[in-house]
């Protein structure tokens, strides 16, 4: 049985070109690793298309909006998959391999006749799909150089443009020799390597963007180079993408966070301003009054056509999540860490609420302290923060905490100790006073690092797991070791099943296994997946059922008594890095290495 997928939080906005308003104006359409997301712009409900099994590299849709298609990534030597959707019925009409590694571009024709794909540099290779029929229609070599994007011409149905490194090719097509011609556009002497084409509606002539930062105009008909701008100044870091209004003007987004507007005419710059994030992605309304706009930092914004003024419309985060946490029994909120800051969001509306920024570090670990009144994290310079969750100002911070970095945290239920793992593995423990934070007993006995620390319900007893092959149970009044469980793995998860009579732990081996607390002996060892280790567990409060997650980028549901998969949630296209069961075990959230937030509905 499959899991339902209620929502998710997330954009892979490296994408180019990758977030689409569909032409009904009501619909933003996005990647999220193999995910595609189609989010209603007013009322925020999202739907999914999912058939993609690994991660998204580009997007299309027809000019009608009755059709979109995508293309994916693979490994080495496997082909890559194209799939071309119905939008009404978000299910899938064709899906056609014949490129290898990577799909680069893709274009439907003005009749939607047509599919043109342009394959990453392992492929090189040009195709024209039948969309009626899904079939390889014509194909050619691209030649040597990498290309980067390819557009059929606005009024004809078999001439195109693609861009390559230094070149740009007009090419047509015969469909009853089932050939491909091309003419090589003269450049001249300009050497610039190109990165995107947008096409004049009118199909005389076409803008290109290069990684220098200047806009080159090329005459189609023929078939040469006009002029460039801007001329002063270039933009920083390239331009990423391009978009044409329906005056003449063009829209440039740049890999610094430019977004400019310039002069049809002169190729001067009327306006501009700046967004966070490398802009990857510019889709005009059909009015041209506004745009949404994508950047490399999985932002979204809205943008007024006339002054730029940009408006903040959804965030994420663009980079691994290292942990979740809610805090005691209150399911509104949670937060996330990630490679440079701690975001809570509003579990409901899956809007972000605080971000607390500590520039060039990595938090490992986050909790809430059980009273609500701090946030606390592990950092990987070793430093132990807590924060107020209000407004995220630093309430204090215990240095050298742990040498290496603080890997696992858990607060007691009286939130006056924390205790903290490390990266050469220590358990400590702190003491926690209004003005003092003091260190009330250090254990040394794990070798390596501590991924995982719970305690049992009265708060004498903790667990802590080790990747030297260890979970080891402390007596917190004494400060001493109390058993050990020995195993050849390194360990990622520990859990106290909630009668706690058993240990459940999971780890670099695959397998999920039961433990008897009193003497610490295996009880049962299950498969938790055929391939890659299992990095996540969560139990919830009854311990009927517990979750799994890890490399396979499956979430699996587990009944307890019985050890078998009862559903799966798919979706994440890269490994899961952290599970966990909201406080009122309605959901269920699980946050990947490709930076995603999925929540589930609990069946």
């Amino acid at each position: 049985m499959e899991l339902e997928l209620g929502a998710v939080i997330g954009f892979t906005g490296q994408v180019p070109q990758g977030l689409i308003l569909h032409p009904d104006n009501e619909h933003l359409i996005y990647p999220l690793g193999s995910t595609i997301v189609v989010r209603h712009v007013v009322s925020r409900a999202q739907s999914f298309l999912r058939g993609h099994n690994q991660r998204v590299s580009c997007i299309t849709v027809s000019r009608s909006g009755q059709i979109l298609a995508s293309g994916q990534q693979t490994h080495m030597g496997f082909q890559a998959e194209i799939i071309i959707w119905n939008f009404q019925t978000k299910s899938p009409l064709h899906r056609m391999k014949l490129h290898k590694v990577m799909i680069q571009s893709l274009n439907f024709s003005c009749d939607e006749a047509y599919l043109a794909s342009l394959g990453g540099q392992d492929d090189n290779m040009l195709i024209i799909w039948e969309v009626s029929t899904g079939k390889g229609f014509c194909s050619t070599s691209i030649g040597h150089e990498p290309g980067y994007d390819v557009k059929f011409l606005n009024n004809s149905n078999n001439k195109l443009v693609s861009v390559q490194n230094q070149i740009v090719k007009i090419w047509e097509a015969d469909y009853v020799a089932k050939k491909v011609n091309f003419t090589l556009v003269n450049l001249g002497n300009l050497k610039r390597q190109i990165l995107n084409v947008v096409i004049d509606p009118t199909d005389a002539f076409a803008y290109v963007g290069t990684r220098t930062g200047d806009i080159l105009e090329i005459n189609l008909e023929r078939a040469s180079y006009k002029r460039c701008g801007p001329a002063r100044k270039l933009f920083s870091q390239g331009v990423q993408c391009l978009a044409l209004m329906n005056n003449g003007d063009i829209l440039v987004g740049a890999g610094d966070g430019t977004i400019a507007k310039l002069a049809g005419q002169t190729l001067q710059v009327k306006c501009q301003s700046e967004v966070l994030g490398g802009v990857t992605s510019i889709s005009l309304t059909q009015d041209n009054t506004h745009f949404f706009l994508g950047t490399s930092q999985s932002n979204i914004y809205l943008l007024d056509s006339d002054q730029l003024k940009a408006e903040l419309r959804n965030t994420c985060h663009y980079d691994r999540i290292n942990d979740i946490a809610f805090p005691n029994n209150f399911s509104e909120v949670f937060a996330t860490c990630s490679m440079n800051d701690i975001r809570v969001w509003n579990s409901r509306n899956r809007q972000e609420l605080l971000r607390i920024q500590v520039p060039n570090l990595e938090c490992y670990c986050v909790g809430f302290a059980a009273d609500g009144k701090s946030i606390i994290s592990g950092w990987n310079d070793g430093k132990l923060r807590a924060f107020l969750p209000q407004t995220g100002k630093l309430m204090y911070v215990i240095n050298d905490s742990h040498r290496h970095g603080v890997t696992a945290l858990i607060g007691t239920i009286d939130s006056a100790r924390i205790v903290s793992g490390g990266m050469e593995g220590e358990v400590r423990i702190w003491r926690i006073g209004k003005q003092t934070q003091t260190m009330e007993a250090s254990m040394k006995e794990h070798r390596g690092r501590v991924w995982a620390i719970q305690l049992n319900k009265s708060n004498d007893l903790a667990v802590s797991a080790s990747s030297d092959g260890s979970c080891i149970v402390w007596d917190l009044k004494t400060h001493t070791r109390l058993t050990c469980l020995f195993e050849s793995t390194m360990f990622k998860q520990v859990l106290y099943h909630p009668d706690e009579s058993q240990i459940i732990t999971t780890g670099s081996d695959r397998k999920i296994t039961y433990w008897d607390t009193f003497d610490g002996q295996a009880i049962r060892m299950l498969d938790g997946s055929e391939e890659g280790e299992v990095n996540a567990l969560a139990i919830n409060k009854e311990g009927s059922h517990f979750v799994s997650g890890g490399e396979d980028q499956v979430v699996k549901m587990w009944s307890y008594d019985e050890g078998v998969v009862l559903y799966e949630g798919i979706g994440h296209s890269s490994t899961i890095l952290k599970v966990t069961y909201s406080p009122d075990q309605r959901n269920l959230i699980s946050v990947g290495s490709e930076g995603a937030i999925f929540i589930w509905n609990l069946p």
